[in-house]
């Protein structure tokens, strides 16, 4: 996802003459363009025209409550979701909910750079791909180079976001749409059923039949990073909604579109988890006997995906680090080099990220690897989203004189909607999907995930509990972290 700034001055904040607001189709497309995302793709295609309900329900649920809740959020108090719980719930909750914030990042990326991994191998040997040993080593080399740009500072990576988003993501799913339509006027066997025979709702035989739809929660998280900037329109109570409308609009267009395409060039039962788009590529280029199209398109998602890790790496920690010089993290956490790039940290994320790519040597199924690590991420994040659905009701009734430059209409339906859409994925979040072959035993994949949930995400009130005085460097009564820029994957 793209880069987006917290903090930056707000029309409350700023009144100079000839001020630049942001329109509400530009706001749209910043939120389409930080949430839409191709490696999600797969785990969607092998439920054929039912994906198109699997994308909207989770929008509705999760992601325009998330929108609409952020933005009255960020236009009332300056900080971002620390500041957000910690004035509802107190500061203890408020590091609990950043740190979720950060360590969902932390997950993430061996999950998404096992999807780097599986499009590297299409390059050289697609049978790598299935290589468990080879996807943790790639995992683990790719991470740290990309650790060691961003150490280098802001100008290292400050405009790679956006070119990593058009060449990994844009190029990608416009070339499968395109070339899906070449392969099937150009007669070739579509795997899509027609629209007469289509099953629009996908069949229940379990609740692992459809647990796939927690995938896509985390594939429409990190919207209350764009809400952030809701005090920069004109009108936000008129034109957010409209923009957020029409986000949802371009984010389905993008997700349904390559989806549907991928379910014409593969069988649902065939559908790779991290190998999916690639498998899609294959067929259409060898049917018009374009075979190296394929190595072309993989080197396109690599090059777009490496630019986007380097970019995301040092985001969340550094909205890690400022909360830190308040007092929650130690001071050897909080160490920055000469360029100003919280490195202690970096190397702890990094050592995180390593143990995780380990699990793809001892694993005997990448895929199921990646699903746990996927799963892992989503429980992470949507224990933040909880809290701060929860944070949102209680301070409109506690705080409902603090002027909002946006207000949720029916802030209670819509911040309900939100905590039981999240509650619901959450606890499906425990449950594997059947589609996939190589399934991890249930009771094994449980124990798997509520592990790392626990060990990641208890570290906040282990540290809460630790902290001294001496802990807190950054006195300046304002929310400095306000002021950091943080990404979502």
């Amino acid at each position: 996802m793209a880069t987006q700034e917290e903090g930056q001055p707000t029309a409350s904040q700023t009144s100079a003459p000839g001020r630049t607001f942001i329109s509400w189709t530009s706001m749209a497309i910043l939120i389409a363009t930080a949430v839409a995302s191709v490696r999600g793709l797969p785990a969607m295609a092998a439920y054929d025209w039912a994906s198109i309900f699997l994308y909207v329900l989770p929008a509705i649920l999760f992601m325009v409550p998330v929108a609409l809740v952020a933005a009255e959020l960020a236009s009332g108090w300056k900080g971002g979701v620390f500041v957000w719980v910690k004035e509802a719930y107190g500061d203890q909750i408020g590091f609990f909910a950043i740190w979720q914030q950060w360590m969902q990042n932390v997950a993430w990326y061996p999950a998404q750079l096992a999807f780097f991994a599986s499009a590297l191998a299409y390059v050289f040997d697609p049978s790598l791909a299935n290589s468990g040993l080879f996807t943790g080593l790639v995992i683990l080399v790719v991470y740290w180079f990309s650790t060691l740009i961003a150490t280098r500072g802001v100008d290292a990576f400050a405009k790679v976001g956006t070119w990593g988003f058009l060449i990994g993501t844009i190029v990608p799913a416009a070339a499968l749409i395109v070339f899906a339509v070449i392969y099937w006027q150009d007669g070739g066997t579509s795997h899509l059923p027609a629209v007469g025979d289509a099953e629009w709702f996908p069949k229940f035989t379990g609740l692992a039949s459809i647990v796939l739809i927690v995938s896509n929660f985390l594939s429409y998280a990190g919207m209350e990073m764009n809400a952030v900037h809701v005090t920069e329109m004109r009108r936000p109570s008129i034109e957010f909604p409209k923009a957020i409308v029409l986000s949802v609009v371009l984010i389905l267009f993008v997700f349904i579109l390559p989806t549907l395409a991928i379910s014409i060039g593969v069988p649902g039962s065939s559908v790779n988890l991290t190998q999916g788009v690639l498998q899609a590529f294959d067929v259409f280029f060898h049917h018009l006997g374009m075979s190296w199209g394929t190595t072309v398109m993989a080197l396109l998602i690599v090059v777009g995906i490496l630019a986007s890790v380097v970019t995301w790496i040092p985001g969340p920690s550094k909205g890690l680090l400022l909360v830190g010089k308040e007092g929650y993290l130690p001071p050897r956490l909080q160490g920055t080099n000469s360029r100003g790039m919280q490195v202690p940290i970096m190397v702890v994320q990094g050592l995180i990220v390593t143990a995780m790519a380990v699990l793809f040597a001892v694993l005997p199924s990448v895929q199921s690897v990646f699903w746990i690590l996927t799963a892992m991420a989503v429980q992470l994040y949507l224990l933040m989203y909880m809290v701060m659905f929860l944070a949102a009701m209680r301070l409109r009734r506690t705080h409902p004189n603090v002027k909002r430059g946006f207000r949720t209409p029916l802030m209670p339906v819509v911040g309900t909607v939100g905590f039981l859409g999240s509650l619901a994925a959450f606890l499906l979040g425990f449950v594997e999907p059947s589609g996939n072959a190589d399934a991890t035993p249930q009771g094994v994949y449980i124990l798997i995930l509520v592990a790392g949930i626990v060990v990641l995400g208890v570290w906040p009130f282990v540290l809460y509990k630790l902290r001294k005085p001496e802990w807190k460097i950054d006195s300046s009564p304002d929310h400095t972290h306000s002021d950091t820029p943080v990404q979502e994957g």
